[in-house]
C-alpha cells in the first residue's frame, strides 16, 4: 500500500495481522492502518526517549505514563458531574407507556405516513379516549392489539430517542409531535410514572472519579497522538479524522 512513517514502511503482512481486531469498525482496513501508524509513532518516540520494557505494549504504556500527566478528578469536579447527570445514578426509574407505530415500508412512504400520523395525533389531542381504538386500527406494532401498551419501561430498554422523549413526559401526557426512530414514526403517551431513587453521592463518588479520570486520560492521549502525527512524516495515508482505540 506504500505507507511509511518517518521512513519506516508498514507492510501488507502487518496490516493483515492487525485487520481482525477491527472487524466491528465501519471501515476495518482504514482503522487497522491508522492503528499501525499510531503504534509505529509511539514506538519510535519510545526509541527516541530510550524507553525499554519487556514488549512493545509495555513500552507504549511506559511512554504514555511518562509523557501524559493528567490531574485526578477532585471532589468538586465529581460533585458537579453528579449534580448535572443525576439520571445516570437514579435507580428504578420507570414509566408505563403506550404508542402507535407508523412503520416505513416500500408501500408506505414517509410522507404518507407522516400525514396519516399527524392526522391521528390531532384526533387523539381532541379525543384522547380513542387511543386504544386508533392503536388497534393504525399501529404496525403488535402492541396495537392491547391499545398500544408497552408496559413498564426502565432506562436502557428503548432506543435512545424514544427513551429521551418518554421519560421526559409527565404522567398521562401525550407527546405533541410525532417521534421518528429507525422503526418509523410514533405517537407516544406516558401513562404512569414510577420515580426512581437517586443514589447518594458517597455511594457513587469513586465510580464518578474513575470515569472522569478515564475521560481526561483519553482526551490527553488523543491530544498527544495528534501532536506526534503533526510532527511525523507520514506517506501514503491521510491521518485526518483517525479513530483508533489508541485515540479513544
Amino acid at each position: 500500500m506504500g505507507i511509511s512513517v518517518n521512513g519506516v514502511d508498514i507492510d501488507d503482512v502487518a496490516i493483515e495481522q492487525e485487520l481482525p481486531h477491527h472487524q466491528a469498525a465501519d471501515n476495518p482496513l482504514k482503522e487497522a492502518v491508522h492503528e499501525l501508524v499510531l503504534r509505529t509513532l509511539l514506538l519510535q518516540q519510545a526509541d527516541t526517549l530510550e524507553i525499554a520494557a519487556e514488549d512493545d505494549d509495555a513500552r507504549i504504556d511506559a511512554l504514555l505514563a511518562l509523557q501524559i500527566k493528567v490531574p485526578k478528578a477532585d471532589e468538586a469536579a465529581c460533585t458537579t458531574w453528579y449534580r448535572n447527570n443525576a439520571q445516570r445514578y437514579t435507580s428504578g426509574d420507570m414509566v408505563e407507556a403506550r404508542h402507535i407505530l407508523f412503520q416505513v415500508t416500500p408501500g408506505a412512504p414517509l410522507e404518507l405516513l407522516r400525514a396519516t400520523g399527524e392526522a391521528v395525533l390531532e384526533e387523539l389531542q381532541a379525543h384522547p379516549e380513542r387511543f386504544d381504538e386508533l392503536a388497534a386500527e393504525y399501529s404496525n406494532c403488535s402492541s396495537g392489539k392491547v391499545g398500544g401498551s408497552l408496559g413498564q419501561l426502565s432506562r436502557g430498554q428503548c432506543v435512545p430517542e424514544f427513551e429521551e422523549l418518554v421519560f421526559r413526559l409527565r404522567e398521562g401526557e401525550l407527546a405533541g409531535r410525532l417521534l421518528e426512530t429507525r422503526f418509523g414514526l410514533h405517537i407516544v403517551q406516558a401513562q404512569r410514572r414510577v420515580e426512581g431513587r437517586l443514589l447518594p453521592f458517597e455511594a457513587v463518588k469513586s465510580e464518578i472519579a474513575a470515569y472522569l479520570d478515564r475521560q481526561s486520560s483519553q482526551r490527553a492521549t488523543h491530544q498527544y497522538l495528534h501532536i506526534l502525527v503533526g510532527q511525523a512524516r507520514i506517506e501514503g495515508l491521510s491521518m485526518e479524522g483517525a479513530d483508533s482505540p489508541l485515540v479513544q
